[in-house]
């Protein structure tokens, strides 16, 4: 009787194929399209996701400032910044910041959803988030990502 033996194969930076997808934020929840996002940043949507190596896909998301908030959270959520200094934290809501820089709203959620390491760090570089429908990205021939 002879012995089977499967080796598992794990994803390197060599094997690693990258591929462009384009999300359309218009009337998309944020925290809904963020998380699928994420998980494409990571890789999780391949057969040979490997946790310890950035085997994601590059991400370009289209009408940012378009994207939706549940409930009364326009006016509820606050995202905090830092300075370092005493006194130096300011508070602005979601519809301040959708007003300002409504790319930083889908960056941010998405951010927060990735590992906290030096591989969370090289994955959001994967990320181009664009206010309005024009990306420079067309040379990539980006496909669009269905949920």
């Amino acid at each position: 009787m002879s012995k089977l033996h499967f080796t598992t194969k794990h994803a390197n930076a060599a094997s690693v194929q990258r591929n462009w997808y384009v999300v359309d934020g218009t009337n998309q929840t944020v925290g809904r399209i963020c998380s699928k996002i994420a998980s494409v940043l990571r890789g999780k949507n391949k057969a040979y996701y490997t946790p310890h190596v950035d085997c994601g896909d590059f991400v370009v998301v289209i009408n940012a400032d378009k994207v939706k908030f549940t409930g009364n959270k326009l006016d509820q959520k606050d995202y905090l910044t830092f300075s370092g200094y005493p006194g130096g934290q300011k508070a602005e809501t979601a519809r301040d910041l959708m007003k300002r820089r409504p790319d930083a709203v889908i960056e941010r959620a998405v951010k927060g959803m990735l590992p906290k390491n030096r591989l969370g760090r090289k994955m959001v570089k994967k990320l181009f988030v664009y206010a309005g429908a024009e990306h420079p990205h067309t040379a990539q021939k980006p496909a669009e990502f269905k949920f």
